[in-house]
């Protein structure tokens, strides 16, 4: 009989046997909700300018529209096609997405807390004013159905859904109405009013203070700036949508699509073309999230998750307005009181001394951090270069690229002045894909 006891230890393998134990391991999607919500902290926090808590509130926002395009599109394409095994924290695609579930419900709480009992009275207190239709005066309603029936209501198109109408597309993060109207001859019918992303989110409207002004000539500015969301704006004038019929009653909803691009690149013969054809399918994926007012009912509930094709877990409905990524327009009013005091990066010295980057560079090393140091001593080192008669070539790598960039111009202008010009451009750079392609003129 053999004494394994004596046999020596092998490391390695106790390494190993001890990682594979999943407690030592964090789930990538309740980590990744974990950090934005370090994001939702930042505008819990009173000791940040308003609007600069309101910017956070949007960031929060737009992080999860796309946590679920990508990252809860992801399992729930393993789920549909079960696949997918256990995780090395030891959860399957399905406990995963429960796993999302039960941290989402936990900071929808505190994002609606956020929004309704801080941030929505202290603008409020600011003199920002963000109204539901209910809360305007008469005049304020006034003004506000005479710019819908002049801007708005030309760009509306409803679209019935029955028996002998197909559901209508409905394209992701588009704030939609899903509208109950009665037919004299045919009864209950339901409807979808599409609300048109040409408008803000928020409409402004003046106030009484600010008509009378005008009123009066005197013009100047009212101390208090009201807004009232779109989509309550067309939801109180569908009348005007639907003559002849009685509107019963319109709720607020919001799909989310999948938008994860793959492209097999090594089969691909032109990978802009493949990217752009992707991109065009992008708004006909799979529904992977649908967002509801509270008060929809069940039997409209009924009809949207099962046109969309959605089970009840990808469902989520709220008492706040859905989508708040759009207010995000606040951050652009003329209110330097509620926010950080503009940034201004520096120059380095020996960069802002020199007449050129070429000199400042022959004289010592040069490293900028962005972007605590400006950015345009690499704008002008690109445009020196282009101009420059004894640069030959210039190679770069460009991971995304504003439509408006001087970096584009600058190189440009190098191919202008019959230089050789090499760039690496990272076409799948996520969400920012159009942007690369429309940006890319070589």
């Amino acid at each position: 009989m053999m004494d394994h006891s004596a046999e020596p230890r092998d490391p390695a393998a106790e390494i190993l046997a001890d990682t594979a134990k999943t407690s030592h391991f964090l789930n990538r999607e309740t980590s990744w909700l974990r950090f934005n919500l370090r994001v939702l902290e930042e505008a819990e926090d009173q000791r940040h300018p308003l609007l600069e808590r309101v910017k956070f509130l949007t960031i929060f926002a737009t992080n999860l529209d796309e946590f679920f395009m990508i990252r809860v599109s992801g399992l729930r394409r393993q789920v549909a096609a079960g696949t997918g095994g256990a995780t090395p924290d030891g959860m399957t695609p399905s406990e995963q997405i429960l796993a999302i579930n039960q941290e989402l419900n936990v900071q929808f709480a505190r994002y609606n807390r956020c929004w309704k009992q801080d941030l929505l009275p202290s603008l409020r207190e600011a003199g920002i004013r963000v109204l539901h239709y209910v809360d305007l005066t008469a005049r304020e309603r006034e003004a506000v159905q005479q710019y819908f029936r002049r801007d708005i209501f030309p760009v509306l198109t409803p679209l019935a859904f029955d028996p002998t109408h197909p559901f209508p597309h409905i394209s992701s993060l588009s704030f939609n109405l899903a509208v109950v109207v009665k037919d004299p001859e045919r009864g209950e019918c339901f409807a979808r009013v599409k609300v048109p992303g040409v408008f803000p989110r928020l409409l402004s409207i003046p106030t009484d203070e600010k008509a009378a002004l005008e009123q009066m000539g005197l013009g100047g500015v009212a101390k208090v700036q009201q807004f009232v969301w779109l989509e309550e704006v067309i939801a109180n004038n569908l009348d005007d949508l639907f003559p002849g019929l009685d509107v019963v009653a319109s709720y607020p909803f919001r799909v989310t699509r999948d938008a994860d691009v793959a492209i097999e690149e090594d089969e691909a013969s032109d990978l802009i073309e493949a990217m752009e054809e992707q991109l065009d399918l992008r708004d006909f994926t799979s529904a992977v999230r649908l967002e509801l007012d509270a008060t929809t009912p069940e039997h409209i509930r009924e009809i949207l998750t099962r046109n969309l094709q959605l089970p009840p877990y990808l469902v989520y409905a709220g008492d706040s307005p859905m989508g708040l990524a759009g207010i995000r327009e606040l951050y652009a009013l003329e209110r330097p009181d509620l926010k950080d005091p503009p940034f201004l990066p520096s120059v380095p010295s020996c960069v802002s001394k020199s007449t050129s980057l070429f000199a400042a560079i022959r004289e010592q090393d040069v490293l900028l951090y962005h972007p605590y140091d400006s950015f345009m001593p690499v704008v002008e080192f690109l445009r020196e270069a282009a101009s420059d008669p004894d640069v030959l070539a210039i190679k770069q790598t460009l991971y995304r690229v504003n439509p408006k960039s001087p970096i584009v111009d600058a190189l440009l202008e190098a191919r202008v002045n019959r230089k050789q010009v090499a760039v690496l451009v990272e076409l799948k750079a996520r969400f920012d894909e159009e942007n690369n392609i429309g940006s890319s003129p070589w």
